[in-house]
């Protein structure tokens, strides 16, 4: 492990305020460098607003003001919201810094001194009425792939084609709504073709990146890696290129470097580095992990390192990437006020909840996470407010009450010693699925911990032995309070705020994962009194949760969901995505209803083999469907379409192992010949899981 570790998320553009879907990666950042300071490790946690682009320059000038008076207001927002969120970075900086500029130009001058920036004319659109150059986001047209209206200069959002500008049919002017033209203009490129050996290489370094998403990069090496237009024409917000005029570093160039940038005005205000190449020097023993949503891989996995390579800098050594978050099983939407701003949620509810229901929910993959408003209400009051709380609130209102507040002394045997054993027993479990970013898996343990503490209360019964015999009760209870105390030092990474209000109603020093290495019972030096108890948290309640989502004025209410079909009725699908969907749906055991019985014989026609799902991607058109290139042990690959698109990322299935039917009569489904069905558990829709064969070979049978 490398003495220093030095940890970012990805940096927020400075256009408007955050949201929820935002502090997913932020949360389950926060929480792992929670994590290892509690652990004793050294460690530091940067971040900056991106604030340069022609959004913001054109932004700023519809609200009259200058681009500095416009990214400021949200620099102060943002340090608000995340503050309030219980983020706590070590510094939160800005791209717009002369921090930001001494390293975009340091690292320009490297890249062109190694030869890796060329020249080139280059055709792009033009707005004579703007007098500018468009980018991508600025000319709207109908889609050359699919003829969709109102689309956008790089990628269509209903099927999903990426294409040039120029591509595009009727193209117009996002602005103004003129007709682009096609103008000529010298561009500077980074060479980023040169550098594949030298990113296979990267990809290939255990730990680096998610394996699926390494393979799912491949594709660009297969077509060959396009060189990166790093400059802009004026007017552009950014910093002028040194030694050209009327050009400016693309935002992509130096938003990364926001990361040096921050790193260096923190050394300058603090004084705990000499520089920023304290941790971002080729040589320096530091350990670099850059926290990233799935939609920017390709520039931090590919460009990023390939750029601080040449320029002689410290490349990432893990890139940890998340999925994006639903609300209520459906894509976040203005329209139906699901794109909640964090301060929205901030101004109802505590930070607590949200922190717990994302822990519980985040694991070291890159699937989408849903916030469904019922699921969030009902776990986080039955996991942390009903076991958690309630745990210390019956412990602590006992002590504190008849009791005096007085620990009893640690006993030498007995189920209350047993219980405060066995929980720290499972500490190390705790500690290695933070370590590997399981943090649903660190969330079970600990409410199983809680959960047996609470079932030995239950069974012991304090508060009758209470008047019947104190000294029983008090020892009973003060065992009780040590796996609260326990369970306070776990949830430190994820809810601070709970962990803190705990510590001081216990009357004891925070507890940390370090402190706890080699713990032994009792926990709580028992010759101190405790403090005053109350409700670590308030349940949630309905009425609360639902406030949060605000439709805009003049929005429609959203539609209840249709009813299913009653039993027996026949729900209308397409052909293709009937037989998707009936492959997706295998029958769980104990099903309500049975299509009738069958004889052996009939059973026995059916082979179920290994398989290893090699590669996915999405099938055009068609929302549900998935196509899978997987290893039955035959030689050559099969390819399998399978209706769980909405379920599991493509990503997110590469290296899965899975069950195949192997003996269907092959079916085409969108034109793509299918030769197998997938075997899963569960409602059907989002609620899938895909049945694992357990680690054996590809082509192995399932019997």
């Amino acid at each position: 492990m490398a003495e220093r570790t030095l940890v970012t998320s990805a940096l927020p553009y400075a256009n408007g305020p955050l949201h929820i879907g935002h502090a997913v990666e932020y949360v389950q950042t926060d929480i792992y460098v929670r994590f290892l300071r509690s652990c004793g490790r050294d460690v530091v946690y940067f971040c900056a607003d991106d604030t340069h682009g022609t959004p913001i320059e054109l932004n700023a000038a519809k609200q009259g003001l200058k681009p500095e008076e416009f990214i400021a207001r949200f620099h102060e927002e943002h340090q608000r919201d995340f503050h309030d969120l219980d983020v706590r970075f070590d510094y939160f900086h800005s791209t717009n810094s002369p921090e930001n500029r001494q390293y975009a130009e340091l690292i320009y001058g490297r890249l062109k001194e190694k030869g890796d920036i060329e020249r080139r004319n280059i055709e792009q659109t033009y707005c004579d009425n703007d007098r500018r150059f468009l980018p991508d986001r600025f000319i709207k047209g109908t889609c050359p792939n699919c003829k969709a209206s109102d689309q956008y200069g790089d990628a269509c959002e209903k099927c999903g084609k990426a294409y040039d500008p120029t591509d595009l049919i009727d193209a117009r002017c996002a602005l103004c709504g003129t007709p682009p033209v096609r103008k000529h203009s010298e561009h500077l490129f980074f060479k980023l073709s040169r550098h594949a050996d030298f990113l296979q290489d990267v990809l290939r370094k255990p730990g680096f990146l998610h394996p699926g998403l390494a393979t799912q990069l491949q594709g660009f090496f297969e077509k060959g890696l396009s060189d990166w237009d790093i400059s802009r024409d004026g007017p552009y917000f950014g910093f002028a290129i040194p030694g050209e005029t009327d050009k400016y570093f693309y935002v992509w160039l130096d938003a990364p470097i926001g990361y040096i940038a921050t790193t260096e005005k923190w050394a300058k205000e603090t004084g705990k580095a000499k520089s920023a190449l304290d941790y971002w020097s080729a040589d320096a023993d530091t350990r670099i992990i850059h926290f990233i949503g799935k939609d920017i891989v390709y520039f931090h996995a590919l460009f990023w390192p390939a750029v601080l390579n040449v320029a002689g800098f410290h490349i990432p050594s893990e890139i940890k990437v998340h999925g994006h978050l639903t609300v209520n099983g459906e894509k976040m939407s203005k329209s139906r006020g699901t794109m909640v701003p964090v301060r929205d949620y901030l101004d109802q509810l505590d930070p607590s909840y949200l922190r717990y229901f994302y822990a519980a929910n985040l694991g070291p993959g890159v699937e989408d996470l849903d916030l469904n408003l019922k699921d969030f209400r009902q776990r986080v009051n039955g996991e942390l407010v009903n076991n958690v709380g309630n745990l210390a609130n019956r412990a602590l209102s006992l002590l504190a009450g008849p009791l005096e507040k007085r620990l009893a002394p640690g006993r030498a045997e007995g189920p209350g010693r047993e219980l405060v054993e066995a929980a720290l027993a499972r500490v190390p479990e705790v500690r290695e699925a933070f370590d590997k970013l399981e943090y649903r898996s660190a969330i079970r343990v600990i409410t199983e911990i809680a959960s047996a503490a609470n079932a030995f209360l239950q069974t012991a019964a304090p508060w009758a032995q209470v008047k019947k015999d104190a000294e029983v009760a008090r020892a009973d209870l003060s065992d009780a309070a040590d796996v609260a105390y326990l369970l306070g030092a776990l949830l430190a990474p994820v809810t601070p705020r709970v962990s803190e209000k705990l510590f001081a109603q216990l009357g004891a020093e925070p507890l940390t994962f370090q402190s706890l290495e080699g713990a032994k019972y009792p926990l709580l030096d028992r010759s101190r009194p405790i403090g005053t108890p109350e409700p670590l948290l308030p349940r949630l309640e309905e009425e609360r949760v639902n406030v949060i989502i605000k439709l805009p004025e003049g929005a429609a209410a959203p539609q209840a969901a249709e009813a299913r079909p009653a039993k027996g009725a026949k729900a209308e699908k397409k052909p293709a995505e009937a037989l998707a969907a009936t492959q997706a749906a295998a029958p769980s055991a104990g099903a309500a209803e049975s299509s009738g019985e069958i004889e052996y014989d009939d059973f026995a026609k059916v082979v179920l083999k290994a398989g290893k799902v090699l590669a996915a991607e999405k099938v055009q058109k068609a929302d549900k469907l998935l196509k899978l290139t997987v290893d039955v042990g035959e030689g050559s690959p099969r390819t399998i379409v399978s209706g769980i698109a909405e379920a599991f990322a493509p990503e997110a299935l590469t290296g899965r192992n899975v069950v195949v039917v192997a003996n269907l009569k092959p079916r085409k489904l969108k034109g793509i010949e299918s030769r197998g069905m997938l075997l899963t558990a569960g409602p059907g829709g989002k609620e899938l899981s895909l049945l694992d064969p357990g680690d054996v070979a590809p082509g192995s049978e399932v019997k």
